[in-house]
């Protein structure tokens, strides 16, 4: 019999709230309006929802916008009090890495009030500029801020009218076209988007409708043109990949480079490429939150300097692997053999591709010796590190070479504690994004079940899905339990007849896995419409597909070979060929783990240029996202494995 499931992409954001803490989503609604509507930023409302980082929205789904922990504290949106007319205000001295929205943050004033009072705002951020702001924030909120001599403001802070705030703009009339944006219109008629909200009451809030007509600022000349910025443009060599074109940033000042939106682009997909923040990003272009149009040109924050490739035209990649010859321990020795096998299939395979390769191997033997092996690296002539495989040893490494900003590759430890080093790449997944995705499942086929989540003996990611349940659906009923066999099903207190339920494995055990995959088959041979998920792998999951299938059971897996695809079976071919035998897990791991870093890598050694691509190797789905501004790479790709009855 046919085995039938399909594999599915894993990154859908899908949104959910309840009550004050919650926000449902109508037609209009994208991250940067719903955070301003609630006073909190677009990097806290992801942050409040982690399982929606991509940023899609339908209208009908729900965001948590507040945190439970201070819902008692805080109970509106965080209002500025705006300064009055006439009210006493100060200069400050901009400092290195001061930006508007940290001025923002730390003086508790919004931009628009901060752009009131400093109207040449976006040419006045260098260092040792002054800044305008109210005395009282100043003295409350500066510390140790260099302050310039105090002033009074002659000027109003809010304008009577938005005729008053631009008398001497000559108006005329221009009806927006189906392809405006505020970009297009500011350039097109020499116009600050300030003076056009102050010309048009009301426009910042309802935004720019086409047909609808708009006083803009007379055109000097009877005909007027929309001046499209030029975009340069220049081949990325992405080794053995299709080489993409993309637009050059262009530096404009000493704190920010520039860069032209090109189709296909995404704010996160901008985000990613240059490592910052989704409120750095807006905070240097207030225009993104009515959209990301292709021809802006947006102004990104200078991030530190990523490594560059200084000597010789081969790429020198040093792989750490834990064989344990100089301690004389074998308790990673098969591992590592493994991992290599894989690795040197993906080196044999670029390297025909036409790269040119340098590989070192170098035994990282165990925890305690680590730091001996480290003297057969050459910080100054390594263009990229793969390994090692412990999170102790990747901090070492990292330490290492964090003058030179080497690319590191971390193919096993994921640990919120690394995600602050820039130059490292965490390519395992972490269990709560496989979480998130599970309480994401769930929620699309809840209707009022009993729930029970079998939680291993940590149960610490069982109570992170029981969490995120009491947060995505209405009045759930939420059972823990420690083994599959406690689960039973609900009964119907109207009819008394057995009743489905939904359950969850929250473990990697085999066993359990087993244990489960058991317990769900019975049930649902008892009543229709039991429901099972698990968010691990267990290899009795394919044994009983067909019996499974009548749960409509679904589970989550990072490493899923697809035999039937001509990559796949050629890389199988190959390796069996070559060792005479089908890749163990490991060998998987290391082809998968070589073979994306290499293809990623251009000339240069620019791999983090290549981030934000998404591929998938053998049986590996590569997805990075940026864990901070200035931080570590994190991969959050999977498949979605769902058996269908």
């Amino acid at each position: 019999m046919i085995k039938r499931f399909f594999i599915l992409s894993s990154l859908c954001m899908v949104l959910g709230v309840s009550a004050q803490n919650s926000h449902t989503v109508i037609k209009g609604d994208n991250p940067y309006n719903i955070a301003k509507k609630y006073g909190i930023t677009v990097d806290e409302l992801l942050k409040l929802n982690p399982k929606f980082k991509d940023g899609k929205l339908a209208i009908g789904d729900v965001v948590t916008v507040k945190s439970e922990k201070h819902t008692t504290a805080v109970s509106k949106p965080a209002v500025v009090e705006k300064a009055k007319s006439n009210a006493q205000v100060g200069k400050i001295i901009l400092q290195p890495k001061q930006t508007v929205y940290g001025i923002t943050k730390q003086y508790r004033i919004s931009e628009t009030d901060l752009r009131k009072l400093n109207p040449e705002l976006d040419s006045h951020m260098k260092i040792g500029d002054e800044i305008t702001l109210p005395l009282d924030s100043i003295k409350k909120y500066g510390g140790d801020q260099q302050v310039a001599p105090l002033t009074v403001d002659p000027r109003p802070t809010e304008p009577h009218s938005g005729m008053d705030a631009s008398a001497s703009l000559e108006t005329s009339m221009y009806v927006i076209q189906a392809k405006d944006n505020y970009y297009r219109i500011t350039k097109q008629f020499g116009i600050s988007q300030q003076e056009l909200y102050a010309l048009n009451p009301g426009l910042e809030e309802k935004g720019l409708k086409p047909g609808e007509t708009i006083k803009v600022k007379k055109s000097k000349t009877d005909t007027t043109s929309v001046s499209e910025p030029v975009n340069p443009k220049t081949k990325i060599d992405s080794g053995n990949e299709r080489s993409t074109a993309t637009a050059t940033p262009v530096a404009t000042a000493d704190d920010y480079v520039t860069y032209t939106v090109q189709q296909g682009d995404t704010v996160f997909s901008i985000v990613n490429k240059f490592g910052v923040s989704i409120d750095e990003l807006i905070a240097l272009n207030p225009d993104l939150s009515n959209g990301l149009k292709t021809g802006m040109v947006l102004k990104i924050k200078k991030q530190d300097p990523a490594y560059v490739k200084k000597n010789g035209d081969a790429l020198s990649v040093v792989l750490m692997l834990p064989f344990g010859y100089s301690t004389n321990e074998t308790q990673y020795r098969g591992m590592a053999l493994d991992f290599l096998t894989g690795a040197k299939l993906a080196i044999e395979r670029n390297a025909r591709g036409g790269q040119k390769l340098d590989i070192k191997i170098v035994d990282s033997g165990n925890e305690a010796s680590f730091k001996n092996s480290m003297a057969q690296i050459n910080p100054d002539n390594t263009d990229l590190i793969i390994g090692p495989f412990f999170k102790s040893n990747v901090i070492d490494v990292l330490d290492f070479t964090k003058n030179q900003k080497i690319p590191v590759v971390a193919p096993f430890a994921n640990s919120p504690e690394l995600y602050n080093y820039s130059n490292l790449i965490i390519v395992e997944t972490n269990d709560q994004t496989y979480a998130d995705k599970i309480v994401e499942e769930v929620r699309s086929v809840y209707s009022d079940q009993k729930i029970y989540v079998v939680a291993d003996s940590k149960k610490e990611i069982a109570n992170y899905i029981k969490g995120g349940l009491e947060k995505a659906v209405k009045n759930p009923n939420i059972i823990m339990v420690n083994s599959p066999a406690e689960i039973q099903l609900d009964q119907n207190m109207m009819t008394g007849q057995s009743a489905p339920v939904i359950a969850i494995l929250a473990s990697d055990n085999d066993a359990a896995g087993e244990a489960f995959a058991n317990k769900i088959i019975a049930l649902s041979k008892e009543v229709q419409g039991v429901k099972g998920f698990s968010m691990y792998y267990s290899p009795v999951f394919e044994k009983k597909v067909d019996d499974l299938s009548q749960a409509s059971f679904v589970y989550l897996m990072d490493r899923k070979i697809n035999a039937e695809g001509n990559f796949e079976k050629e890389i199988l071919a190959a390796y069996k060929s070559k060792y005479c035998k089908t890749p163990p897990k490991y060998a998987i791991v290391g082809f998968d783990v070589v073979n994306d870093m290499l293809t990623r890598e251009n000339k240069k050694g620019e791999i983090f240029k290549q981030m934000n691509k998404v591929q998938t190797q053998l049986a590996t789905k590569f997805e990075f996202v940026k864990s901070k501004a200035n931080g570590a790479y994190v991969n959050t790709g999977y498949r979605v494995i769902r058996l269908v009855p």
